[in-house]
């Protein structure tokens, strides 16, 4: 009985292990821009997987890359969850996803490339940063640190300008990102109704490491 529990075991991992392998592959087509062109043999070859091995675990090549985006963006949400943790000010929670995927371009790359192919179809996502930056909208209008607009709106801007934020990191290498993002976070507040000099204090906080 142990030998077979044993064995189910080990399957079970070789199994967890392949599909890993296909959803690294994945991701790395994403961030190259490559996804459309691969065949599924050439990304079973990339994972070092067997061609049948692919449909075990994905029907097609949309569902895998599907599979890869949402596990880029959850990576994506917990980095911000590790580095913002602690921070209860939702304007300092807002400003801080602006300045960290600013440096997250240089420390993540990949990820941040995931994001930039995928980035429309993230702006209202269940992964991610999206529901994050959801949550601390909700909380600044609950508490009066925001005005009460239209989350849905809000939160449409929100993201349409940290991807242009995105874009404009890997369009224009030569502009000082820190300052970019400081500045568009600031933007940010004040149209949620911070004043000009509390918006100014909040993106000069200091930053966090991002593992």
């Amino acid at each position: 009985m142990a030998t077979t529990a044993q064995s189910g075991t080990r399957n079970e991992r070789r199994r967890a292990a392949t599909r890993q392998s296909l959803v690294t592959a994945a991701r790395k087509l994403l961030a190259e821009g490559e996804e459309s062109a691969a065949s599924i043999q050439q990304i079973a070859e990339r994972a070092d997987v067997g061609f049948g091995s692919f449909y075990n675990h994905f029907a097609s090549k949309a569902d895998l890359f599907d599979a890869a985006v949402t596990e880029a963006m959850e990576e994506f949400g917990a980095a911000f969850d590790r580095g913002l943790d602690g921070v209860e000010d939702p304007a300092e929670l807002l400003a801080g996803g602006f300045r960290l995927a600013a440096r997250m371009a240089d420390t993540h790359p990949e990820l941040m490339q995931v994001l930039r192919r995928r980035s429309i179809g993230l702006l209202h996502a269940d992964t991610g940063l999206a529901p994050r930056a959801r949550r601390d909208l909700e909380h600044g209008i609950a508490t009066g640190r925001f005005l009460p607009v239209d989350v849905v709106l809000a939160m449409t801007a929100l993201g349409g300008t940290l991807l242009a934020l995105i874009e404009l990191r890997f369009a224009r290498p030569d502009v000082d990102c820190d300052t970019a993002a400081a500045g568009m976070a600031e933007m940010v507040l004040r149209m949620l109704g911070l004043s000009p000099e509390d918006s100014a204090e909040v993106v000069t906080r200091p930053l966090p490491e991002i593992s």
